[in-house]
């Protein structure tokens, strides 16, 4: 676990803020200490009866994860990459029906849909489809209340059930991805257990370097276990063991050669990351998975380079190494979640206590 004192240095440099890539203030945010975390009996599994390959994953991760049948919902989806809000209607009438208080937060057996209109469908499934947004793009999108929270029950607390896909570009990717999440599981930050790197890229994209602001100092994070290393992406310099990587470029190079942990998290700020299966010619959330990380995020519509629609470097460290699972990680490391898809094994925690 992520020593107290470490954080109270962050916390205490003023460091971990969301701000806009342009010029408005900025204001000052801190990790809340986090007790628990989500787990099996938490999680809804939503299955699209009309994929055969939804079905297949479906099953293969209900068994992976020990869900009850009654954690399961089989819905018929249009099998298409971008759900219409008349579709989209039909799942979210759905979920609202099946799953009751219990249900925490969701995962989503399959790689299409990934958006709802220009929406995300984790978005717009969590938060409820926002249509106005699609006007304006650009423009600032609501603010999540599960941002940087010490919530450990998002439907009971707040009313919202934080979802993840379950993607990949093929069906032995999926069960790879799955599998490394399982595998994950009480692996890290114990006496003994081997150390791991969190990787932050700077790049000369401009643009979508404006991350790099946010990014920890180097070095090691007390016990955890865990070092912070940052390196110009043009000169990477492959560390052994990496947790967590982040960056911002249209297109991945060099990630394939990096020696991934079980539980690995990694994403990129570009725009159109969460168009798993188009990309509009830069790489997506999907070549992460395809590398080896366990779970990524996207946005599926031009977002422009707001920091708040990407995840926060430190937020996103933080609430995994207090050991919460990648989908508790990444949804509370982005506060203007809805164009944004999150991706993965949602109940990996390589830092979670049995």
């Amino acid at each position: 676990m992520l020593e107290v004192a470490v954080m109270r240095r962050w916390w205490a440099a003023g460091l971990l803020l969301f701000g806009l890539a342009a010029c408005a203030a900025a204001q000052p945010l801190r990790v809340p200490r986090v007790i628990g975390h989500l787990g099996a009996a938490d999680l809804g599994l939503v299955i699209n009866a009309a994929d055969p390959d939804s079905v297949a994953l479906g099953e293969y991760y209900a068994k992976a994860r020990g869900l009850g049948e009654q954690q399961v919902l089989r819905v018929m989806l249009p099998r298409k990459a971008v759900l219409t809000p008349d579709e989209f209607e039909t799942l979210r009438e759905a979920v609202a029906e099946h799953f009751g208080p219990a249900t925490q937060a969701l995962a989503l057996a399959w790689t299409e849909p990934w958006a709802v209109a220009c929406n995300s469908i984790t978005g717009a499934l969590t938060l409820g489809f926002d249509a106005k947004l699609c006007q304006r793009t650009c423009d600032a999108s609501r603010q999540s209340p599960y941002v940087n929270s010490a919530s450990t029950r998002p439907f009971s607390d707040l009313g919202i059930r934080p979802s993840m896909l379950l993607a990949a570009r093929t069906p032995d990717e999926a069960r790879a991805m799955i599998d490394r999440g399982v595998a994950s599981d009480h692996t890290l930050g114990l006496r003994g257990a081997l150390p791991a790197t969190a990787l932050f890229l700077t790049t000369t994209d401009t643009a979508r370097n404006v991350r790099a602001r946010l990014y920890p100092p180097a070095g090691p994070l007390g016990r955890s276990g865990v070092t912070v290393e940052v390196q110009a992406a043009a000169q990477l310099r492959p560390p052994p063991r990496v947790l967590l990587a982040q960056t911002g470029s249209a297109r991945l190079n060099g990630v394939q050669s990096l020696p991934w942990v079980d539980g690995a998290l990694a994403d990129h700020l570009t725009s159109y990351g969460g168009q798993l299966t188009t990309g509009q010619g830069q790489s997506t959330a999907l070549d992460w998975i395809e590398a080896g990380a366990t779970a990524s995020y996207g946005t599926v519509s031009e977002p422009c380079n707001h920091l708040q629609k990407f995840p926060h470097p430190k937020v996103l460290l933080a609430m995994y190494l207090q050991g919460g699972s990648a989908i508790e990680a990444y949804w509370k490391s982005v506060a203007w979640p809805q164009q944004g898809v999150f991706i993965g094994e949602p109940l990996a925690a390589p830092f979670s206590r049995r």
